[in-house]
Formats: C-alpha cells, sequence, structure tokens
C-alpha cells in the first residue's frame, strides 16, 4: 500500500542525518519527564515511560494538575492529551478512542489496556466497556497515556494504546467540599500517617447528583490506600482499590439534532435503565536492584439494564482473578540495558442475561426471537501466560535502539450452565425459526499471539528524534467468544492484529509524532448477526502538543489530525454496508485542547480552556453526520490561607447546545440520536489542608 511505503524512508532519512552530530548532551525534555514519573511513583517501574523507553509517543499528567481539572468525569481530564478521546455517556459511562476511532461493543475495551501503576485492571478477556469508573482517577498522583500499540511490554488489549493511573501516597492531610448544578455534591479527603519506616496513605471520595436529564442520578464512592515500607533490601509498595457505582442511566434522545431541542435534551426515554458496579484490587509491589515482584488479586460485579436492545434483558458480569508479574533486570554488558519478564494470572468470571417481560412493541420478528427468560448463562475460567523482554542498546550517548517482544497464550475454560442451542430457557422453540440468543455447548479454546517493538532515539542539543515500528494484538473477549446469536454454531475468531510505524520529536517545550497503522482481523458483528473476524482498518495522522511559560502566563495546546479508513467491503449489523476507503464512523479528523494559565496573583490563579472537536460521520455508511463543537471551560483558584483555599469551574462557558455523543441506527425511525451535554455549571468548594 503506498501509503506505509512512505514511513521506512523518513525513518532511514531522518535518523541517518542525526549520526552527523556528536555531544553529550540528553534531551532534557524526555529526561525531565521521566525523573518527574519516577517522582510520582517511587517504583518509578510501573509507569509507562519508564517501562516502554521515549521512542514512542506518551505523555503524563502529574497529580497537581489531576487535581486543578477537578474532574467530574475522566472526559475533563482525558481532553488535555493528544491521540486521545474518552466519550462521555450517561453518568460516569465513557467509549475510548486511542489512534482510533470510538469502538462499541466488548472491542471497546478490549483493544486498549487499562493499568493502575502498570497492573492490568481486568483480566485478560474480561473487560468492561466502562473501565475508568473502576479506577481513582480523580486523586491520581498521576495518568500516562501511551499512544499506539504497547502490546509487546503489557500484552493483549494494549492493541492501540494504554492508559495507567497512578497511585498516589499523600504526604499531608487535606479535605475538600464542593457543590454543583443538579443537586451535585462531592466530598474528597487525602491524609497520610508515618509509623517507624512505614508510611500510610488514603485517598477518599464521594459524589452524589441527581442528573440534568430526568431520572439520571448517581451516587458513587472511590477509597484508594497505600503503604510504603523497607524489608531488608526491598522497597514494597502496597495498593487496596475500592469503588462503586449506584447509577440511574439516561438513554439516548432520538431525532436530528435532538440535543439543540431545549425540551427533548433533558428527557430520559428509559428511565427504568440503572447500572450497579463495584470494584476491589490488591497489589503488592516489591523492589530490589535487579527483581520486581507483584502479586495482585482483583474482583469485581456489575449488574445492569440493556435498555439499548429491544426486551432490555437484565446482564450480571462478575470475575475474581489474580496474577505475578516477574521482571529481572539483567546486566550482560556496557551499554545495554535487558529486563526479563513474566507474567502469569487465573480468572473465574461469570455471565447471565435474563429478560423479565415479554417483547410485544416491536416488529413481529423480534418479538419472536427476543425471549423472555434467561438468554446466557455461563461461567468461564482463563488462564493467561506471558513471557517479554525489553532492551536498550546505547551506541553512543546520544544514539539508542530500543526493542521489545512478548510472547503470550490465553486459554478459555467456557461452562454452559444452561440449555444448549437457541431454545427458551424452557426447551421451546421461538418463532421465525429459533430465538435469537444461541448458547454454544461447553468448550475450551486458546489463543496464541506474539507482538514486538523496534526503535531508534537520537538526540540533538535541541530534542530527540525518534523512529519505531510495532505491533499490537487483542485476544477475542469472553463475550464475542460464547455470547452468539443463531446461526452460529461457535465463534471461530482470530486475536485483532496491528501494525504501526512512528517517527516522532521531543524537546524541551513541544512533543510532535507521525503514524500510519494497519489493522487485522478486526471483530464486528456482520448482517447476520454473526462475529467475525475479516475486517480491516487503516489509519494515518499527527499528533503534537506544547507548552510555554511567559511570565505569569502559561500557554498549552495539544491537537490530534487522524484520518481512519475501512479497508474492506462488507454488509454490517445495522443494515449499513461497508466500503473500501469510508471513513470509520465517530473518528474525527481533528481534536484539539488549548488553555491559557495565568496566576494572576501570589493567591489567586485561573485558567481558561477550549475544547475543539471536528465534524465526522455517525454510521459506517458514510451518510449521517454530527457538525462538532467547541467548547470553552473556565477554573480558578483563591488561596484565603495557608491551610484554607475556596476554587470554582465553569464548565461550557458560552452555554453551547452540544452533544456528548453522536449516534445512529437503523432500528428508530429517527435514525439519529444523541446523549445531549450539559448546560452551563458552575461548581464551588472549599479545600482545608491540616
Amino acid at each position: 500500500m503506498t501509503r506505509w511505503t512512505f514511513i521506512p524512508v523518513l525513518l532511514i532519512g531522518a535518523l541517518s542525518g542525526q549520526l552527523a552530530h556528536g555531544a553529550d548532551v540528553v534531551n532534557q525534555r524526555a529526561t525531565e519527564q521521566v525523573s518527574e514519573l519516577e517522582e510520582i511513583v517511587v517504583f518509578g517501574d510501573s509507569a509507562l515511560a519508564e517501562k516502554l523507553g521515549r521512542a514512542g509517543s506518551w505523555q503524563a499528567l502529574d497529580g497537581e494538575e489531576i487535581n486543578a481539572i477537578g474532574a467530574t468525569h475522566i472526559n475533563e481530564t482525558m481532553n488535555r492529551i493528544p491521540g486521545i478521546w474518552v466519550v462521555r455517556g450517561s453518568g460516569q459511562e465513557h467509549l475510548t478512542a486511542i489512534r482510533s476511532a470510538v469502538l462499541t461493543g466488548p472491542g471497546a475495551c478490549g483493544a486498549f489496556s487499562f493499568l493502575q501503576d502498570g497492573i492490568p485492571i481486568r483480566p485478560a478477556g474480561f473487560c468492561n466497556v466502562n473501565n475508568m469508573f473502576e479506577v481513582n482517577s480523580e486523586q491520581a498522583g498521576g495518568i500516562e497515556v501511551w499512544r499506539g500499540p504497547a502490546s509487546a511490554v503489557l500484552g493483549g488489549n494494549a492493541l492501540y494504546g494504554a492508559i495507567n493511573v497512578l497511585t498516589d501516597m499523600p504526604d499531608s492531610n487535606s479535605l475538600s467540599v464542593e457543590g454543583g448544578p443538579y443537586d451535585y455534591y462531592r466530598i474528597a479527603g487525602k491524609f497520610s500517617a508515618e509509623v517507624g519506616n512505614h508510611q500510610f496513605g488514603a485517598s477518599i471520595n464521594g459524589s452524589s447528583e441527581n442528573g440534568y436529564r430526568d431520572d439520571t442520578g448517581a451516587d458513587q464512592q472511590k477509597v484508594t490506600l497505600a503503604h510504603r515500607t523497607t524489608v531488608g533490601d526491598w522497597e514494597v509498595f502496597n495498593t487496596l482499590n475500592w469503588t462503586n457505582l449506584n447509577q440511574e442511566t439516561g438513554g439516548f434522545v432520538y431525532g436530528f439534532k435532538a440535543y439543540k431541542d431545549s425540551d427533548l435534551r433533558k428527557t430520559n426515554p428509559n428511565p427504568e435503565a440503572y447500572r450497579d458496579a463495584w470494584s476491589l484490587r490488591a497489589a503488592s509491589h516489591w523492589i530490589s536492584d535487579n527483581w520486581r515482584i507483584t502479586p495482585y488479586l482483583r474482583s469485581s460485579d456489575m449488574n445492569f439494564l440493556q435498555h439499548f436492545i429491544p426486551g432490555q434483558p437484565r446482564e450480571r458480569n462478575d470475575q475474581t482473578s489474580g496474577g505475578i508479574v516477574l521482571e529481572y533486570d539483567w546486566d550482560v554488558i556496557d551499554n545495554l540495558e535487558l529486563r526479563l519478564g513474566a507474567q502469569t494470572e487465573y480468572m473465574s468470571g461469570h455471565l447471565d442475561e435474563f429478560q423479565e417481560e415479554a417483547l410485544t412493541d416491536s416488529s413481529a420478528f423480534n418479538n419472536a426471537v427476543r425471549n423472555q427468560g434467561t438468554h446466557y448463562d455461563y461461567d468461564v475460567d482463563s488462564v493467561m501466560l506471558a513471557g517479554y523482554y525489553d532492551l536498550t542498546y546505547s551506541f553512543s550517548d546520544r544514539m539508542r535502539l530500543v526493542n521489545s517482544l512478548r510472547v503470550e497464550y490465553l486459554e478459555y475454560d467456557y461452562n454452559n450452565n444452561g440449555l444448549d442451542g437457541n431454545t427458551r430457557d424452557d426447551g421451546t422453540e421461538c418463532g421465525f425459526g429459533g430465538c435469537l440468543y444461541l448458547r454454544p455447548p461447553d468448550s475450551k479454546d486458546d489463543f496464541d499471539n506474539v507482538a514486538g517493538r523496534l526503535g531508534l532515539e537520537y538526540d540533538f542539543d535541541f530534542g530527540t528524534v525518534y523512529g519505531v515500528a510495532g505491533s499490537g494484538f487483542r485476544p477475542p473477549q469472553a463475550t464475542e467468544l460464547y455470547r452468539l446469536q443463531r446461526n452460529q454454531q461457535v465463534a471461530d475468531l482470530d486475536s485483532e492484529e496491528l501494525l504501526s510505524f512512528e517517527l516522532g520529536f521531543k524537546a524541551a517545550w513541544f512533543d510532535v509524532a507521525a503514524f500510519i497503522q494497519e489493522t487485522d482481523n478486526v471483530i464486528f458483528r456482520d448482517a447476520n448477526g454473526l462475529n467475525v473476524s475479516d475486517g480491516e482498518t487503516e489509519s494515518y495522522g499527527i499528533e503534537f502538543n506544547a507548552s510555554q511559560t511567559f511570565g505569569r502566563n502559561t500557554f498549552s495546546i495539544a491537537g490530534t489530525y487522524a484520518k481512519h479508513e475501512y479497508a474492506f467491503d462488507r454488509d454490517i449489523a445495522g443494515a449499513e454496508a461497508v466500503q473500501n476507503g469510508d471513513d470509520v464512523d465517530t473518528a474525527p479528523k481533528w481534536l484539539g485542547s488549548a488553555s491559557w494559565y495565568l496566576q494572576a496573583t501570589d493567591k489567586l490563579d485561573a485558567e481558561l480552556e477550549v475544547v475543539y472537536q471536528h465534524e465526522h460521520y455517525i454510521n459506517a455508511s458514510n451518510t449521517a453526520e454530527y457538525n462538532g463543537h467547541t467548547v470553552f471551560n473556565l477554573r480558578s483558584r483563591y488561596q484565603l490561607r495557608e491551610s484554607f483555599a475556596v476554587f470554582a469551574r465553569v464548565i461550557n462557558l458560552l452555554d453551547r447546545d452540544y452533544a456528548d455523543r453522536a449516534d445512529w441506527t437503523f432500528f428508530n425511525p429517527d435514525r439519529y440520536r444523541y446523549f445531549p451535554a450539559m448546560p452551563r455549571q458552575l461548581y464551588v468548594g472549599v479545600t482545608v489542608d491540616f
């Protein structure tokens, strides 16, 4: 393909030109960023930047900036990083895009790795599309985003990129209380204590709101406990994370530009919808001069109403899992840094889906095949084994080679607790040739995957140029394999695979990266309702971010231009036809944000932020569009006393009518559907340090 041919030429040309320069200067920006991250996490090895090296696109927000943003949804925080778009759904729900279109269904979470301190928050193959509400991002010590495939180090699911939330270890005590519109209240505290050589920290927050739209209230609580100590030659960092969410969920509002209708935008067509979810995770990081050992345990449970499909079945899923990561730094020869690693984990999971009432208000076909009663009820155990290495070889003080390789094995052991086939749960047949939902017989399925990365870095006096080629993969999720539909006897799926080339430059005050990538074996549901894995997409783009300070003013900008295209022809679910060369839906070509921070006085600061989203198609056939939007936000803080501050935020300062998410469906006569964004919001609060 012609797009791929120019990347190796650029890599070779740029890197050969670098060899003409010689000095002992290392890029200040990259060095400072890695150093800062190692300060955020005492055991900096859990930081993606340290693990993955500088040859690639990553960016971190520190705890101070996260606190200043004061996000009520993770979308507000992630707007500051190029190449990523976390789309706000109803309440705390979200969808993610990292160097990709916004994905839905199981692939929406399987294509990205979500971690805390370098450990995935969910087991391989059993992810949650709303992964980020299971982490305490509001009180994190930092958030890192890796853009591009990271499977060579992080394994399956790091297909397009990764988000790593770093646990904060508070060094003081503070308490904040804030309030906002629609009966929004939040209380948050950070606490610290030291006993001998033990340091303890706690970060706790809870929020409650009634919601802008009808019947969309939510209560959420998050607790992070941290403990640091030394045991002999080992540094030890223990963490415990608990989250809980009880949410009334809002459905789409239907009709072209319904988000602009002042009455319709506040309605909720699905007042009966809800989502209840909790998660619990524990990890213990042990680090010596050469070894890093991290055992971990996880558990989660989620119960929600699938209000978005006819019949509105209730789904419940839960998992208990644990594993261990072993890493060893091997000093082989001078100028070579080599890390060997291994990971293993085990999961026991469950999913059931139950439709309480008979469907009577849809088409004759839907009424017949979407049966009342149990649709699915299965248990699935999984085992994951992986081995990997990372090496950095320095040709000189200026030039380095980076290479990583990971081999991973994932096995599912599936057990159907109901009747095999596509009958009702009592064994009777549905009309139109059988019920829609098919339960496959017990089986074992396994997937072998390999991912690699190879890059070169070169330091100039004014920055670092790098070129890197990498691959990523994601095995099919359990729901793609075992939650089947009629006419399907087994989901014969391959792992999705991605190949990427990237060329970038990092300087003291700006970064820029150009990339091109191809994804094969894309899993999707075809026009017959079958899960298949013969899709293909191509993408290319450029990402940039910059920040400069002039006196008391700091100006920052982050932007992305990217084009994502289908590279195959196929009729897909929803009566849509995908054609080679069409844009992937929900993939704006331009995304960006900019901010002006002013330290007006020693006690008063303020920040004006603008967030931009370009127009984009919202259906696979490229016949329906959303016009995009530009939104302004204002934040300010006043330090009344050394230990007492007041703060305020105005979100959507100009009171624009826009949509957090725009979508299109064939199954509703209005076709267009939206999650309307909230109008202007004012939040005020106080923080007390003690």
